[in-house]
């Protein structure tokens, strides 16, 4: 079967992920936040203690990047994706919370596909070793949140057709499956 091809804006995104198959190509644009193992260690805190969160869960799209300052007119410089399964272990709970996308790259665990079906999330990845390429795509960033993690730090950035794989879709279907 052939790949499909979506533009799809983050706002829109829950409407279409039924209709994602593991690889397929989706064009994000609109509002998608960085977070990486030490922002998610602090927000599960958060979680568990009652506190407040950085921004809404429900119906978020999480970035595993962590943009390096902007050079001249870009709005960040390189911000490629960072190995998904270091955030294996707290993706789960922000699935249940209301997440319906993750962007990283590389396998997930058990655990997170199973999270991703029950949900009806999806996983896609972003082309590594590319982050300067995908900076271009990106039209503004702001921190939000955990400003001393630096490059770290959870950022909202603003996505115009960011080019991603559809690599875990909400049937389980995993471009990373050998069987």
């Amino acid at each position: 079967m052939k790949a499909l091809e979506y533009s799809v804006n983050s706002s829109e995104l829950k409407n279409y992920i039924t209709n994602f198959r593991a690889g397929d190509r989706v064009f994000l644009s609109g509002r998608v936040y960085t977070s990486r193992d030490a922002a998610h260690k602090r927000i599960c805190n958060a979680i568990e203690n009652n506190q407040p969160l950085p921004y809404d869960l429900n119906g978020a799209v999480i970035y595993y990047a962590g943009p390096t300052p902007a050079p001249g007119n870009l709005a960040v410089g390189a911000c490629g994706p960072t190995t998904s399964g270091r955030m294996d272990s707290y993706t789960p709970r922000l699935l249940d919370l209301g997440v319906i996308a993750t962007i990283g790259k590389g396998e997930r665990n058990a655990a997170v596909i199973d999270s991703i079906v029950k949900n009806g999330a999806v996983y896609l990845c972003a082309i590594g070793g590319a982050g300067a390429l995908a900076a271009k795509c990106i039209k503004s960033c702001r921190v939000i949140a955990y400003e001393d993690l630096g490059c770290e730090s959870v950022k909202e950035l603003q996505f115009e057709n960011f080019p991603l794989t559809v690599a875990i879709d909400s049937t389980g279907g995993n471009i990373f499956d050998r069987k």
